[in-house]
């Protein structure tokens, strides 16, 4: 690879705000921020709002849009039936 061309693809820690989840991952993202790591290493840590721990779909707490299609959404608006 040519030398300044590609983003330096390091480890990094991210950090799920909202849950306190954290996970070892490959990213070329880069942050000031470090956290020493369950193998004793330190490496950069991202904050993020939300991960597998925290998304709806992941965690099963998705809701499910129950409205139906276009024209039963336009029924129940003008109250046609």
């Amino acid at each position: 690879m040519k030398e300044g061309l590609h983003p330096k693809y390091q480890k990094v820690v991210f950090l799920d705000t909202s849950t306190d989840y954290k996970f070892l991952s490959g990213s070329t993202q880069s942050s000031n921020d470090t956290i020493e790591w369950e193998d004793g290493n330190s490496y950069p840590l991202i904050r993020v709002e939300i991960s597998s721990a925290s998304h709806p779909f992941y965690t099963g707490k998705q809701k499910a849009d129950k409205a139906g299609g276009r024209v039963d959404r336009f029924k129940k608006k003008y109250n046609l039936g």
